[in-house]
């Protein structure tokens, strides 16, 4: 699936992951570029304020 972030770019979401220090919930997703980034599923998921609004991080886009 893939996600638009709040300032544009689009990603797309690779799968669920386990961080083994203290098992938290990631998010591993690719970038247009093909670059892997990791956050933590709470922070992935969470919504940002944006001048006043709050929006999602990263959005779903349906295809």
């Amino acid at each position: 699936m893939r996600y638009r972030h709040y300032k544009g770019g689009i990603y797309e979401l690779v799968g669920e992951a386990t961080y083994e220090a203290d098992l938290s919930p990631m998010i591993v997703y690719r970038s247009p570029k093909g670059d892997l980034w990791v956050r933590t599923r709470e922070n992935f998921f969470e919504m940002v304020e944006i001048d006043g609004t709050l929006v999602p991080r990263f959005a779903p886009i349906e295809d």
